[in-house]
């Protein structure tokens, strides 16, 4: 109908607003919330809460909204005297501790004006708003005087009719624990009606606006489910303090009272009449008294013993006697507490902070021993741990160390035990890959069966061929990477001259000259004989042969029956020269600065290079005699004629069919075609 909307209009900022107020209040609780709380880990009393209650207000004319905040001030008040006042005096008689009881003034009767059911300031209120017909606020007055006439904290005109102060048919007065207050009943029953309808809650639960809708989660009802008339203002009030209350109750909550100095707000003024009514009406005084005659400090003996027992010894780490409390009174008696204490049934009771505040200082310097105390255990628990983890995992290595080892060993026993009876003695055999802890013993492992494989070699080979082997040996070690061709791959005959095949129709003439040198020097054997182009200190080439012997090296002239030209003993050799190419010049130094230079040729065939075959059996020779020869590979050679230097080099010329000596610059040149 219109007049109900129009009835229900003003209504509607004031639900708004309500709403507004809580969707804010939320919000930030939210913000401020501790994220992660875990009573188990963190204890119960870790999180601090923060409530601003009303102020108590007493104007000059006071309406239904100062009757409500006065009304929440006195269940807070009621609260306050059942947490700190009833509740101390009630723990002493509880635990068996005589103390002098305080007398307290107590609020109970005035909130039971104000909420009773049925017969409270509230119920008529309701009852006035629900009636039917017309009902004004001197009816809800006249009600109340009628009901509430006999309350020793309520009275009226009516009740009180030489009372000037309040007006007929309008004041009324509650008698409150912070004062008289007056309260006008003029727009009570307009104040209390909620008119706001589901019709409402529907429309805005409906709104676009995310946050508005938010606000309104009782409009999501149809209007088949919700019949019920609205609950009114103050039904709604003293249920969202009914709840608080039982809030608080669950808590521990500690109250900060803040009195004002004067009503001028000025910053120096003090009313010392207002500051003593507020302490009075706040009860303080009384707290101070419960506080003064009681105990600053009480704790279960077990939480006590728990946090204090190191401060003695007869407690520390755990007691021994019949019960915690004996334990405790053990404590306290040697630190020399004992007058300043009482003992209850459950808890330990401490009257001043002095004797707290010793103990916490007695703990605060024993607490940092324990924890060296506890660390050294923790510590040497976590070296045992892990020396046990390493002494496992050794173990784990181990036998996975010997699981690899074994398998190595088996695989290489499969591999290599038939290699004797194959051709190469197991060169082609793949060797497997080793463990890392058997590296070394795989490289020293392939040296021995190296070793063995050349023993087997050495012993299929012929004693006739173990010169040539020895000599084959020796010029590797000395050519070997450094020479492109020194003749390994060809048997060696060493004294070529001697054969028919090598020098035809020269050959006799040369053993008779070989025997006849034997015959005079008595040498043993023939190490080397060649033809060979020789160079003197003039330039000079000639066709010359070499014969070494196990003693001498002997220069000959093959045209003249190989008549000896010159003959050097062998130990005034010191060295060999030769060039890292194909070219087959020898150098020979000696101690005399006289050296011999010579270029091997007129071999069969033409392609054999025999100057490995030279340096070799000479090397071998020198050391069978334990006597060292240099041997130096270079491109370069420095040579000596009667102390003079000089250098000769080699130049490929491809058109010439022998090779021959020349001069140069520096001194000398072999050209030599390259093949």
């Amino acid at each position: 109908a219109p007049s109900g909307a129009t009835g229900s209009s003003p209504l509607c900022p004031q639900a708004i607003y309500e709403r507004l107020f809580r969707w804010i209040v939320e919000r930030i609780n939210a913000g401020i919330a501790s994220g992660g709380h875990d009573a188990r880990l963190h204890g119960r009393s870790t999180v601090i809460g923060v409530l601003d209650i009303y102020g108590f207000e007493i104007f000059d004319t006071n309406s239904f909204e100062q009757f409500c905040i006065n009304y929440c001030n006195e269940k807070l008040q009621q609260l306050f005297i059942e947490l700190i006042l009833r509740q101390e005096q009630a723990e002493y008689q509880r635990e068996g501790i005589t103390w002098q009881s305080i007398e307290y003034f107590s609020n109970e009767p005035i909130v039971e004006l104000v909420e009773q059911p049925h017969r409270g300031v509230l119920a008529l209120l309701d009852e006035a708003c629900l009636a039917a017909g017309t009902v004004t606020d001197r009816l809800f007055l006249a009600s109340m005087d009628a009901r509430l006439g006999h309350h020793p904290h309520y009275s009226s005109r009516k009740l009180c009719p030489t009372d000037k102060t309040m007006e007929f048919n309008r004041d009324f007065r509650i008698k409150h624990y912070a004062g008289d207050v007056t309260y006008s009943v003029e727009g009570f029953l307009d104040k209390n009606k909620d008119t706001l309808f589901q019709d409402f809650k529907r429309l805005f639960y409906n709104s676009s606006d995310p946050v508005l809708r938010a606000m309104w989660p009782d409009g999501e009802q149809s209007i088949t489910e919700v019949t019920k008339r609205p609950l009114t203002t103050g039904t709604l009030f003293k249920n969202s303090i009914v709840a608080l209350v039982e809030n608080l109750a669950s808590k521990e909550p500690y109250y900060v009272r803040c009195i004002k100095p004067n009503n001028q707000k000025s910053p120096t003024l003090f009313d010392a009449e207002l500051c003593r009514h507020q302490v009075s009406y706040l009860g303080l005084l009384e707290n101070v008294r419960v506080r003064r005659a009681g105990f600053a400090y009480r704790q279960p003996y077990q939480r006590f013993l728990l946090r204090y027992k190191m401060t003695c010894e007869y407690t520390w780490p755990n007691h021994l006697m019949g019960s915690d409390r004996e334990a405790t009174q053990a404590l306290l008696e040697q630190h020399g507490f004992q007058d300043d204490v009482a003992y209850g049934h459950t808890k330990v009771f401490i009257r001043t902070p002095r004797t707290l505040f010793l103990l916490e200082q007695e703990r605060a310097r024993l607490i940092p021993i324990i924890v060296l105390l506890l660390q050294k255990a923790w510590r040497g628990a976590l070296a045992r741990r892990r020396c046990r983890y390493l002494r496992a995992a050794y173990a784990i290595m181990a036998c996975y160390k010997r699981h690899k080892v074994k398998a190595y060993l088996r695989e290489l026993l499969r591999r290599f035990q038939p290699v004797r009876g194959l051709p190469d003695f197991g060169k082609s055999v793949a060797w497997p890959e080793p463990p890392a802890v058997l590296e070394r013993f795989q490289e020293a492992t392939q040296r021995l069966f190296r070793r063995w494989r050349a023993r087997q070699i050495v012993k299929n080979i012929p004693p006739s061929a173990m010169g040539q082997i020895r000599a084959k040996v020796a010029a590797m070690e000395a050519l070997g990477g450094l020479r492109k061709d020194w003749g390994c791959r060809r048997a060696w005959a060493r004294d070529y001259l001697s054969s028919p095949s090598e020098n035809p129709g020269l050959a006799l003439p040369f053993a008779r000259r070989v025997q006849s040198l034997k015959d005079k020097v008595h040498f043993n054997s023939v190490l080397f004989s060649c033809h060979v182009r020789k160079i003197n200190r003039f330039g000079k080439s000639r066709d010359r042969a070499i014969l070494v012997t196990d003693q001498h090296l002997y220069k000959m002239d093959p045209r003249k029956q190989y008549r000896v030209m010159r003959a050097l003993p062998l130990s005034t050799v010191t060295g060999l020269s030769v060039t890292s190419c194909r070219a087959q010049l020898v150098v020979f130094h000696t101690q005399s600065q006289e050296d011999l230079a010579v270029c091997l040729h007129k071999m069969q065939p033409a392609e054999d290079n025999r100057v490995g075959e030279l340096v070799g059996v000479l090397l071998e020779h020198c050391r069978a005699t334990k006597r060292e020869l240099q041997v130096r590979v270079s491109d370069c050679i420095q040579l000596s004629f009667r102390g003079r230097r000089r250098l000769l080099t080699v130049e490929t010329r491809p058109d010439a069919a022998t090779p021959d000596f020349g001069k140069s610059r520096d001194g000398f040149v072999l050209r030599w075609s390259g093949k």
